[in-house]
């Protein structure tokens, strides 16, 4: 049996999949239905902001065209292999190309969710929460990390997981005058500090932004039962009505992503396979998925290779 895992959105530049985005047959469908949709050019806008200095960490077109790639590799990977996913599941800003390749929420809405969304984002952490940021590490087990937590509540600092990655791998949203104390703390634990990012995610403290995207984003949005279930990223649990899926989306605003309870579901009903649809340099590698699963990656430069031919006798 198979699953199809979307992972959370990274780093990436246009160059690395513009070839893909814009001769692959589905993924060239897909970009010009978005452009409809947007009424803009993605791919021209993508390059524009790549140019500029005053953009977020995922600017808008960045955003979409990362939704457009997973989307059009998935469906490629499901085509070219024949596969029966019994599963989808995505991790963070992965949970709305889950929700499109489940059948729970169509493409050109979430297209425009995906826009709108990321627009009430930006325009929150401009107004509210500006000195919080999240951290990510390496090489620190729970425990460990609970220490530290304590440390932490006894100075007096707020702090909240905000992703479990792996068993060692972690991601906490602290003040930004703390950074520099747990960067040294994490290495005295053996821990590898990696990079701080803003704005943070998942975090308690985001329930207004939760509530905002709830009644000015997704209220007229229609989701439909999933044709398969989908695995939540918080808890493991399997998602299998439209209601359930919109909640799921609107919980990544304020609950911690917990990726080995993914593993650990997808595991149990009998996964030995899982393709990462999308370019992915984190939720396909860690030891948890890799130790579970044989991992296919899929990425552009995968469904762009050659087809093989059979011999002719």
């Amino acid at each position: 049996m198979s699953a199809i895992i979307f992972p959370g959105i990274g780093p990436v530049r246009l160059a690395d999949s513009a070839r893909f985005l814009v001769t692959h047959p589905i993924a060239r469908r897909l970009v010009a239905e978005t452009d409809r949709i947007l009424g803009y050019s993605l791919l021209d806008s993508y390059r524009e902001a790549e140019g500029r200095d005053d953009q977020g960490a995922f600017p808008e077109p960045a955003r979409i065209a990362f939704l457009v790639q997973c989307l059009a590799l998935a469906e490629w990977a499901v085509k070219e292999n024949d596969l029966d996913p019994v599963v989808c599941a995505g991790a963070s800003f992965g949970g709305t190309a889950a929700a499109v390749h489940s059948g729970a929420l169509s493409f050109p809405e979430a297209v425009e969710m995906t826009a709108a969304w990321g627009r009430r984002v930006d325009d929150y952490f401009t107004r509210e929460h500006r000195d919080i940021v999240t951290q990510s590490f390496a090489r620190v087990a729970p425990d460990p990390l609970a220490e530290i937590q304590a440390e932490l509540d006894a100075r007096g600092d707020w702090n909240e997981v905000a992703c479990q990655v792996d068993n060692d791998f972690h991601m906490l949203s602290v003040r930004e005058d703390v950074v520099e104390w747990l960067q040294g703390r994490l290495r005295a634990a053996g821990g590898l500090p990696l990079y701080v990012m803003r704005p943070p995610m998942h975090s308690t403290l985001f329930e207004a932004l939760r509530e905002e995207i709830a009644n000015g984003i997704t209220t007229d949005i229609v989701f439909s039962d999933p044709r398969i279930p989908v695995v939540s990223d918080h808890d493991g649990s399997l998602v299998r009505t439209g209601a359930g899926v919109r909640e799921l989306l609107l919980n990544a605003v304020t609950r911690t992503v917990r990726w080995p309870a993914v593993v650990d579901t997808i595991k149990g009903l009998g996964v030995e396979r899982v393709h990462v649809t999308g370019q992915d340099a984190l939720w396909g590698r860690v030891d948890v998925m890799t130790k579970a699963f044989q991992v296919v990656a899929v990425r552009p430069d995968t469904a762009m290779r050659p087809r093989r031919r059979s011999a002719i006798a």
